[in-house]
């Protein structure tokens, strides 16, 4: 992503909200344009080191380009200390009974997933065939930094 380009969406957010606030969501694998993965700590058994450091990196970022105060939070840390919604709790509930069914049943082998908005399972070996993407086109407007939420319209509770 270019950093000037998103400070300028992230400046006029603030100006067209009300309450003069914007937020900015990063994932820790994004780059910015002519940089490269920001990677933290110890190489793992494969040679992998722990994706990190971005948010930091942006926060400074857009503090020197916007001239405004930027607060920059893990969301991390938020998702895993919230209380659970009701979807949470329904699907979570339903993957328990789903398990136990297939313990009950002596089918082993197997994983409870939700397909096209159904609950099912599926054999563990499904989980490692074929690349799984997200339809950026479809999913995405890349030109603006945004979700393409109108493309949700027609498409089961959960994405497939």
């Amino acid at each position: 992503f270019n950093a000037e380009k998103l400070a300028k969406f992230l400046v006029q957010d603030r100006q067209d909200n009300p309450s003069k606030y914007a937020i900015v969501t990063i994932s820790e694998g994004a780059t910015m344009t002519g940089g490269g993965i920001v990677e933290a700590g110890e190489e793992d058994a494969y040679g992998h080191k722990k994706l990190g450091g971005i948010g930091n990196m942006l926060t400074d970022t857009l503090k020197k380009l916007t001239k405004q105060d930027i607060l920059y939070q893990q969301v991390s840390y938020l998702m895993r200390c919230g209380t659970p919604s009701f979807l949470d709790l329904m699907v979570g509930f339903n993957f328990g009974n789903l398990a136990i069914d297939l313990i009950n049943k002596r089918t082993y082998g197997q994983m409870v997933a939700i397909q096209k908005g159904v609950y099912t399972h599926i054999p563990f070996s499904d989980t490692a065939k074929g690349l799984k993407r997200v339809d950026v086109d479809e999913l995405y407007a890349v030109d603006a930094y945004r979700p393409n939420i109108r493309a949700v319209k027609g498409k089961p509770l959960f994405l497939y």
